[in-house]
């Protein structure tokens, strides 16, 4: 997920985004941990859009503005 496209989306739609992120992390850790998932760094690349989301939240939060 590219910076652009986080910062076009409106503060519910990261919200919802942030939550969908942390559902698609826990069901990673539990292939991962089963020895299902063949490439461990989509986990990294799904942290990595959790805190660009939640940068981009605070960020709004601090300027007081609702895109």
């Amino acid at each position: 997920m590219k910076m652009k496209e986080i910062t076009e989306m409106t503060t519910s739609e990261l919200n919802q985004k942030v939550e969908s992120l942390k559902e698609e992390l826990f069901n990673l850790r539990f292939r991962l941990a089963t020895g299902q998932l063949d490439n461990p760094m989509v986990i990294k690349e799904v942290k990595r859009n959790i805190a660009r989301v939640k940068t981009v939240i605070r960020e709004r939060e601090i300027k007081g503005t609702d895109f």
